[in-house]
């Protein structure tokens, strides 16, 4: 079927009048209606069974999408940035109480341009401001947490931080983690120091020093491990993300760009998560 309608499109007779229909707004508003009336019925199926309790997300593509758009690299991020606002809404409406993203590592801070790295300072310093002050965050009581090197950042992201997390230190129904200046093998390495610190002080035995007493003292202490890793943008590594914590995580990998990641493209995820933990009897 797909060589005879490539080889009817040869045909001008044909091809101007579907071209016409493709472009038309009737063509553009029944695909979209009917991509939401699929999402729709998606969602519905996943709420059926067991979805994650702990869904984590490497944010990739911010900067590829914009080339491939011949857009400048700062729209990129800022179409990423807007891009979380909405996939935060549709882990909110599917109640899934603990939501991670990586948005900073610490390879990142030694790789980049000094102008990339302030343009993406004063995105998270934007981002966090409106977080602090999103209703539906507050409606939602919707707790907000920063972790990484925080000490690494410039001192203008550093009281963003402050501000969005003292504004929703009460809530305790969801809880949001941006990762910033952060690094898993770094991570591991602050958490042997504490326990070796805590050795060295007779707080702790040679013998009592195993996974808890690391896991305790990891930035992501607060949280249980991811059950679902999403990578966007085609790339199928980790990329020094949360290394100890997945060791049991589902692993999802999707070629979109994280500014092109779509409510279908999440459902997709939860959907391969749940038919992995079916046929697992996880």
């Amino acid at each position: 079927m797909d060589a005879l309608a490539k080889w009817m499109l040869k045909f001008r007779v044909v091809s101007i009048p579907a071209g016409i229909v493709a472009n038309s707004s009737y063509a553009w508003s029944f695909v979209s209606r009917t991509d939401r009336i699929r999402a729709n019925r998606l969602r519905d199926r996943l709420r059926e069974g067991d979805l994650p309790k702990h869904v984590s997300i490497i944010m990739d593509g911010n900067r590829r999408f914009a080339w491939n758009s011949q857009l400048d690299r700062d729209v990129g991020h800022n179409q990423g940035k807007e891009k979380l606002k909405e996939v935060m809404e549709w882990i909110l409406d599917l109640e899934i109480p603990y939501f991670t993203v990586y948005a900073l590592s610490t390879e990142n801070i030694s790789e980049r341009s000094e102008e990339e790295l302030e343009s993406l300072y004063d995105l998270y310093v934007s981002g966090l401001t409106e977080i602090s002050e999103d209703p539906k965050i507050h409606a939602r009581k919707v707790r907000v947490q920063a972790v990484g090197r925080l000490e690494l950042l410039p001192e203008r992201v550093r009281e963003a931080i402050r501000v969005s997390e003292e504004s929703t230190s009460e809530y305790s129904e969801f809880l949001f983690t941006v990762c910033l200046a952060y690094g898993g093998r770094e991570e591991i390495v602050d958490a042997v120091r504490d326990v070796a610190a805590a050795h060295a002080d007779g707080e702790i035995s040679l013998d009592s020093i195993d996974t808890e007493q690391i896991s305790r003292r990891l930035y992501t202490s607060n949280l249980p491990d991811p059950d679902l890793v999403i990578r966007t943008s085609g790339e199928e590594r980790i990329s020094n993300f949360l290394l100890w914590q997945i060791a049991y995580s589902e692993l999802h990998f999707t070629d979109v760009h994280w500014p092109s990641f779509t409510k279908s493209d999440l459902y997709e995820a939860l959907e391969s998560f749940q038919k992995r933990r079916r046929k697992y009897g996880r």
